[in-house]
């Protein structure tokens, strides 16, 4: 009793010596994809050590009529919706939300290095454009001695 192929073709004992790359390249263009769309998402980010603090909660999720994210960063820049903004920006839509809402949040995320100077100037502006409504993000503190 013989095992082998059950062809008797001329040349059916060589071995098949190529690689089917096909399945590599479906996988290799779906990571590229994946890259491609998530590298924009990495890189509008800003890096900022916010200061840590006992009360500190998650902030509640608001809808974006309701709130204004303005991070300042080491630096002194200041960031609105992830982008760089220079101060007249930040003014002009601090003042479009106090119009459009006057009771819209202005969630203030300032690195623990930015002089207090700097964070009391973009107080200062929501205050101007009719916005009471203010909350500082800070991190929880981390309890010592718990598991």
């Amino acid at each position: 009793m013989a095992f082998g192929r059950m062809s008797h073709r001329e040349g059916a004992q060589t071995p098949i010596n190529t690689i089917n790359v096909t399945p590599l390249v479906d996988v290799m263009l779906v990571l590229v994809v994946i890259f491609i769309l998530a590298a924009p998402m990495l890189a509008a980010s800003l890096r900022v050590q916010l200061p840590k603090a006992q009360a500190a909660v998650k902030p509640p999720a608001v809808s974006k009529s309701d709130a204004l994210m303005v991070e300042v960063s080491p630096a002194g820049e200041i960031w609105i919706r992830g982008v760089v903004a220079d101060d007249v920006a930040v003014q002009q839509q601090l003042e479009a939300l106090g119009r459009r809402n006057p009771q819209a949040e202005v969630q203030l995320r300032a690195d623990t290095s930015v002089p207090y100077g700097r964070v009391v100037q973009v107080m200062g502006w929501a205050h101007a454009a009719g916005l009471t409504r203010i909350g500082f993000v800070a991190e929880p503190e981390s309890k010592a001695g718990s598991n």
